[in-house]
């Protein structure tokens, strides 16, 4: 693979191959007396103007085939803008320029927008504009505060290393690094290096602490399907709640239902991602840029200062909503059952589990999802034909819904696992189930079990043969409706390969010989999900609407209200012949009897709390967790 794949393919798109930008050709001069190459794009007739940076490690001479962005391509004289293309330090016609010890790409941005001001076809208005890897330097060029830098717009990129994004719950993200390697950007023998979160990880990370320096307006630019999307969201909350107050209120953050990009037809902005369409997200992303740079650049007066803070697109309903804030009203909590079932009814008390046989050497395939490399997929899959009809996994699915159920935020899941061996991995996977039976990924998370107490070398530890431990995930971000008709489904296996690195289940090195991937004695395992009211494993969906979508799913039992107060009302359609309360120390509080398939449950006299409700049927016994207030 060539290193110009990923970002020249995004730029491929919709272009005319006959035509050729012939831009002037310059150097720069940064901070050390070493040189950057440039590209400069002067619409004809323009003699000043507001200015747009474009730095990148891709090469800025792919720019004059595939043409401009923000919908301008080879017309740059309908521009309103002057574009400036610059290789970075390192890269392309700036490879020369590297060196150890050499200016950070911070630094050298600020050399290029303060360079940029100097000239004479400038304005002094400069903005800057790109995807991934020109998205972060926007961030690390305006920590520098360069005086003539007016505003930044980061697509699907955020300015953070960390390390749970290249090992999320201790599982090397294995295609992710491969690509950045691929790229020229050289991580993977750094990365692999380190699987636990060392001195080395704590001094990255202390170097995030940029956001607090950036002092002019941000646009961010990302999608649902994009691996940054939990990085963007907590960038846009630092930025809100950490920059000057004169600038807080100013940035504001687009988030589609998109891809990262770099390869194949789906990308930031295009109608078809994976395989759903979304026509009514199909260059806003353009459009909204547009908007941005001619308020701030141009002073156009077009109410960009009247636009959402948030402006995320809702799936399933197809929506834009504009939230001023955040905050989830409640969470709907769905039980793995027996039948392979999610339902918001705890199952019994018995000894329930499921087991299945997790090889190492025919790992669960990777099928769309939050992908990088360029020989996956990205975005909405069906997951049935690769994934599901596999003996390796688990399938919970709750029954249909009976209306729309909004989920906005970050999906949580319990569960009481075991295995036969010392290590091994749990790999989730949510799904929205559609009436004609697509299995189509909404999100998935892996889960690697020796970080279960946390990712310093004194944390991790192997697992005890068949003992059953509880592990606790939370998905990366979303916003989707599983719509009326629709189903939830829930996947578990012990890989997503090769998104994330495969476990050998021996508890041995995981990464021998610096290896993304090795197959170095590998053992097959046996591994168990337990859900009884023991062992109650569960998903939590965070709800933006939980008042209006209690019992969404059709099933037998509802109970109201939640909390409850002198009484607790029970609606079932199956009949039963009488109920217990306990408290949360499993102590009973109270026996009654069942007169109708609908009875109110006197509450008086109990103190305030957290209660389960059990209820005695002629063949089954189900419990339901509720909360009284008074």
């Amino acid at each position: 693979m060539k290193k110009f794949l990923l970002i020249p393919v995004f730029l491929l798109l919709g272009i005319d191959l006959f035509a050729i930008l012939t831009p002037t050709v310059d150097s720069v001069v940064m901070s050390d007396g070493r040189k950057l190459a440039v590209d400069i794009h002067i619409p004809q007739g323009m003699n000043s103007g507001p200015v747009i940076l474009i730095q990148t490690p891709y090469n800025r001479q792919l720019l004059r085939i595939t043409g401009l962005p923000l919908g301008i391509g080879q017309g740059i004289d309908t521009s309103q803008y002057i574009f400036v293309v610059s290789d970075w330090r390192g890269f392309y016609g700036s490879r020369n320029a590297a060196y150890f010890g050499s200016p950070d790409n911070g630094t050298d941005g600020y050399s290029m927008v303060e360079w940029i001001a100097s000239q004479t076809w400038s304005n002094g208005k400069i903005g800057t504009w790109g995807p991934s890897a020109l998205g972060k330097i926007q961030y690390q060029t305006a920590a520098k505060k360069p005086p003539h830098l007016t505003c930044i717009c980061p697509l699907v990129a955020a300015p953070q290393f960390e390390f749970t994004e290249y090992y999320p719950y201790g599982v090397l993200r294995t295609e992710y690094i491969d690509q950045l390697d691929q790229l020229g950007f050289g991580l993977g023998p750094t990365v692999i290096s380190r699987p636990i979160k060392d001195l080395t990880w704590q001094f990255v990370e202390n170097q995030n602490n940029i956001i607090d320096s950036i002092e002019v307006p941000a646009f961010l630019i990302g999608g649902w399907y994009d691996h940054n999307a939990d990085l963007m969201m907590k960038t846009m909350g630092l930025l809100k709640n950490s920059t000057k107050t004169q600038v807080r209120d100013k940035h504001k953050i687009l988030m589609g239902p998109w891809v990262h990009g770099g390869h194949g037809t789906a990308q930031v902005g295009t109608q078809l991602q994976g395989e759903l369409s979304y026509p009514n997200a199909q260059g806003v992303n353009n459009a909204k840029a547009v908007q941005f740079f001619d308020y701030y650049l141009r002073g156009v007066q077009n109410g960009w200062e009247l636009e959402p803070v948030y402006n995320l697109y809702q799936m399933g309903t197809n929506m834009w909503n504009y939230p001023k804030e955040l905050n989830l009203s409640d969470t709907i909590h769905l039980y793995l059952k027996e039948n392979n079932l999610l339902s918001e009814v705890y199952s019994g008390t018995g000894p329930i589990n499921e087991t299945y046989t997790y090889n190492p050497s025919d790992p669960s395939p990777s099928i769309g999802g939050t992908t990088l490399r360029a020989d996956l997929d990205q975005g909405p899959y069906d997951q049935r034909n690769e994934v599901e009809n596999r003996s390796d996994v688990l399938i919970f699915t709750t029954g249909t819904a009976n209306h729309d159920i909004e989920v906005g935020g970050k999906i949580n899941a319990v569960l009481y696992v075991s295995s036969n061996r010392t290590d091994t991995d749990f790999d989730l996977r949510i799904t929205d189930v559609y009436p004609d039976g697509r299995s189509m990924l909404i999100t998935d998370i892996p889960y690697r079990m020796r970080y279960r107490n946390g990712f310093r070398a004194a944390d991790t530890s192997g697992i005890v043969p068949n003992q059953i431990y509880r592990i606790e995930l939370e998905f990366p971000v979303t916003n989707i409706a599983i719509l009326k008709g629709h189903k939830l489904r829930l996947l578990i296996s012990s890989s997503n390969y090769p998104k994330y690195n495969r476990n050998m289940n021996n508890n041995s090195v995981m990464y021998p010989g610096l290896s993304s991937d090795s197959l170095l004695n590998p053992l097959i395992a046996e591994n168990t999900v337990h859900f009884n009211f023991d062992y109650p494993s569960h998903i939590a969906l965070p709800s933006i609407q939980m008042n209006s979508i209690r019992n969404v799913f059709e099933q037998r039992l509802n109970i109201y209200p939640v909390p409850a107060n002198d009484q607790l009302y029970v609606e079932s359609k199956s009949v039963y012949s009488g109920y217990k309360i306990w408290n949360i120390k499993g102590q009973l509080i109270c026996t009654g009897n069942f007169e109708d398939k609908t009875q109110a449950i006197n509450l008086d006299g109990i103190t305030e709390g957290l209660y389960i409700l059990e209820l005695q049927g002629l063949n089954s016994v189900v419990r339901r967790k509720f909360s009284i207030e008074h």
